[in-house]
């Protein structure tokens, strides 16, 4: 085999000086691979000034710990995408303006002692404010050791890097890859959906991406009914939800996707232009609303749609940091700020759950509209319906 190739801490000293002009901020994650990119960056002068962090959650325990949970698949575009909104965010919390502020993550399955059933490859993505960039590479399994895969692992890594002040390299991948000729390096790219931007940069907290066009948008936030989820993906049991809510409200249903979470990354741009796409002619908010009581602010006296799952967690204290206090005041602000509530059964640990069986606190019982087995009962789930598809 020949001798390992790849860049060296030389060949960053431009990029960090590129960088540097930019007035870049850089957050770096490596799993799997693409480390080697690290030492390259920060043994080079000068570094301090672009680079914010670097992590390595090697494990998938640690991987798992960023994320917010375990990954249908931790060699994906979505991990990857995940992994650089993450960086991304802490490249904004640790002082970065949003528009400065660059997240890459490597995610990669390279050779290791037992031969892998699966390709080998490595996945790179950029989060920025301007957009989000995924660059994928199959590599030739055993025609490199795991030294020289590590090599261009980590070139990938930076040469996606010099993309973002360099709009020639932007789908296309540098010459210093040492690529064989049957390997090629493929490029997915979204750009804000309309308004997406501001919202992921903190200054809106909410945005209509789609519109039912038959219907006109309702005058206030009191005549809607606002149903909330992550809709990942949009199915059945959703659609059926919002056709009986809108009869028993006797107004259209609205659809509110919060973009941050309490404990994920952010949903990068690929994945909001996916899921918006699944609400053509329907009406979808993106919002920063995170918790319910934020949804409130955003849609203050609305009527709220929601499954027995989320509807316990309104008055569970584990939602409120442990504190029984602050859940008696929340459910206080949910009877006293909300046009009511219509909630749903559905599947729980291969269950039924019957939502109006539910020991709640009085006042969120007498906002609510519990809908009974015999008006709606679909066991069927989000999660399910992933795991049976291919990670993308």
């Amino acid at each position: 085999m020949a001798a390992p190739q790849g860049p060296t801490s030389a060949d960053a000293a431009p990029l960090l000086a590129a960088l540097e002009a930019r007035g870049a901020k850089v957050v770096l994650i490596a799993t799997g691979g693409g480390t080697q990119a690290i030492s390259h960056l920060l043994a080079t002068p000068g570094a301090s000034g672009v680079v914010l962090e670097c992590l390595v959650p090697y494990a998938r325990a640690a991987v798992d710990r960023w994320l917010g949970g375990p990954q249908e698949s931790y060699c994906s575009s979505r991990a990857a995408r995940r992994l650089a909104v993450m960086a991304w965010q802490r490249a904004c919390l640790l002082g970065a303006e949003p528009a400065a502020a660059i997240g890459i993550a490597a995610t990669a399955s390279l050779r290791s002692r037992a031969a892998k059933r699966g390709p080998h490859r490595v996945i790179v993505a950029v989060q920025r404010l301007e957009g989000t960039t995924v660059a994928t590479l199959p590599l030739r399994k055993e025609a490199r050791s795991r030294a020289e895969e590590e090599a261009v692992a980590a070139a990938l890594v930076l040469d996606r890097l010099a993309a973002t002040v360099d709009a020639r390299r932007a789908a296309a991948a540098a010459v210093g890859l040492s690529l064989l000729p049957e390997e090629t390096v493929s490029f997915e790219h979204a750009d804000p959906p309309p308004g997406c931007r501001d919202l992921l940069a903190g200054t809106r907290t909410a945005v209509q991406v789609a519109a039912d066009p038959a219907r006109p948008a309702a005058a206030t936030a009191a005549e809607k009914v606002v149903f909330p989820g992550s809709f990942d993906p949009l199915h059945e049991g959703h659609l059926r939800m919002a056709v009986i809510a809108a009869e028993i409200a006797e107004r259209p249903v609205d659809f509110e996707l919060s973009i941050t979470n309490v404990d994920k990354p952010a949903l990068d741009y690929v994945e909001m232009a996916a899921r918006t796409a699944q609400f053509a002619g329907r009406s979808l908010w993106l919002t920063r609303a995170a918790t319910f009581l934020e949804k409130i602010d955003v849609f203050p006296r609305a009527t709220f749609v929601m499954g027995a799952d989320t509807y316990a967690r309104l008055a569970d204290p584990r939602y409120y940091g442990g504190s029984v206090e602050a859940a008696d005041r929340a459910v206080r602000r949910i009877a006293a700020e909300t046009g009511g509530l219509i909630v749903f059964g559905r599947e729980r640990d291969g269950q039924f759950e019957d939502p109006s069986r539910l020991d709640v606190p009085a006042a969120l019982r007498e906002a609510t509209y519990f809908v009974s087995p015999r008006e709606f009962r679909l066991d069927i789930s989000s999660t399910s319906l992933r795991r049976r598809e291919p990670p993308a």
